[in-house]
């Protein structure tokens, strides 16, 4: 797991063995951390109270990289951020989104003061431990396992808030584009709908939880004269058992979510400035990547891939022979960026340049089908991080290509802003979900 532990305060990371007189975690937290953890990457960027863990494993394990230090110890967690005690808040208006991805969960906590979205706090918690593999990977843990890693997280992070949205993981979900008989009655256009979807879904559809969406430029499309219009749909179905299974989670965790949502429209919600026009997200997670169009805040191509970034961490492991949380971490801080590596540069390129042919293919499908140009290209997820990688995706796209910045949605310290655009696109269904429980 990581912790990015910030203090309210502006610090720098205290070397081992001073002093500490403000610890953050008193001995009972440190005790429960060493009971935690297995394997720990700790990020700091700013003061932080280090957990009670072996003093060989930070003395043998220490990586100086510039202004962050970064500890390699035994443990499990990723601590990111506390600015609850920077701007005066009523805990009651505080509202938390839940990110429950493959590889790790994540949380932001923010409230409105004014009309203006504040930053509260916000962790991650690596979920690879908790199945026997390494920090990164992929897994499929049961829902009390899972239930757990989240009460820890909520705890360590200083959640203040039961008030949540959880999100429903995008693989577990089915969304199908459909071409259906337009009618100009609204009830009409519903039992049509309502009806036709039990034509591709594969299961009973009194086992799911149906959802549509009338896309934009499919409404009423004119065709020759003697033939019908017709209605671009967009059907969203997610089985109840799976909906079942987060409700469990979050009443283990002590949690009141008042609703689950699909994580694309959660990052839709959290990147996406201009919904006007269209813009490709392409969402690079730990196994799979998902890549979809959105034009009006609707969804109007989707595709994934089983390609993601632990595929890049293996591969680094593999021909640097380190540990996969050592891999993990080259990725992040050296990536594309380190110019005198070919050999990483190729490990890199075989990867990602897969991705972004499929994600080309995608997006040049949906210009020649609705006739519409995409206007950006925006990289997302834990995968979309590396160092250099937006630079190398300028390569495949003729049009402005950038990182999420989920965080600039929200006020923070001006001094972490930097922090939150370099981690923003692992956080975008976290904010994206908070966002929403703001508006409910």
């Amino acid at each position: 797991m990581i912790f990015r532990f910030v203090d309210e305060r502006f610090h720098t990371a205290r070397a081992k063995g001073e002093q500490r007189n403000d610890r953050r975690v008193g001995k009972r937290e440190s005790a429960h951390i060493d009971e935690l953890c297995k394997c720990v990457f700790l990020h700091v960027a700013h003061k932080f109270p280090v957990p009670a863990l072996s003093k060989q494993d930070v003395q043998h394990k220490l990586y100086d990289c510039g202004i962050h230090i970064h500890f390699v110890m035994y443990g499990t967690i990723i601590l990111m951020g506390f600015f609850s005690h920077i701007f005066s808040s009523d805990k009651n208006k505080s509202v938390l989104g839940v990110d429950i991805g493959s590889s790790s969960l994540k949380v932001v906590q923010l409230r409105k003061e004014h009309g203006i979205i504040v930053l509260e706090t916000y962790g991650e918690l690596a979920l690879g431990p908790y199945a026997n593999v390494a920090v990164g990977q992929a897994t499929n843990l049961p829902a009390d396992t899972i239930a757990k890693t989240l009460t820890d997280l909520l705890r360590e992070a200083s959640i203040t808030t039961a008030d949540s949205g959880i999100s429903i993981p995008s693989v577990r979900s089915l969304l199908v584009f459909v071409e259906l008989p337009y009618r100009e009655n609204a009830d009409e256009q519903r039992t049509i709908i309502e009806l036709e979807a039990r034509k591709y879904i594969p299961v009973p559809i009194e086992e799911v939880q149906l959802n549509w969406f009338i896309l934009p430029g499919g409404k009423a499309l004119e065709q020759q004269a003697d033939s019908p219009r017709t209605v671009q749909v967009l059907l969203v179905a997610v089985h109840k058992d799976e909906i079942t299974l987060l409700e469990n989670v979050a009443q283990n965790a002590g949690l009141s979510a008042s609703f689950f949502e699909i994580e694309i429209f959660s990052t839709i919600r959290a990147v996406v400035d201009e919904p006007v026009k269209p813009i490709m997200i392409i969402d690079i997670g730990s196994a799979y990547t998902k890549m979809y169009v959105v034009e009006q805040n609707v969804v109007g191509s989707s595709h994934s891939i089983s390609h993601g970034g632990e595929d890049v961490t293996r591969a680094i492991a593999t021909i640097k022979h380190v540990k996969t949380e050592q891999a993990e971490l080259i990725k992040k801080s050296g990536g594309f960026d380190d110019t005198k590596d070919t050999l990483m540069h190729t490990v890199l390129e075989n990867v990602y340049s897969e991705i972004f042919t499929e994600a080309k293919r995608v997006l040049t499908q949906f210009e020649t089908t609705y006739n519409r140009a995409v206007s950006t290209v925006i990289l997302t997820g834990g995968g979309g991080v590396a160092k250099g990688l937006v630079q190398y995706a300028k390569t495949f796209f003729a049009v402005d290509t950038r990182v999420a910045d989920p965080f600039a949605k929200t006020k923070a310290p001006e001094f972490m802003r930097s922090t939150l655009k370099e981690i923003g696109p692992e956080f975008s269904v976290a904010v994206g979900l908070a966002l929403r429980k703001l508006e409910d």
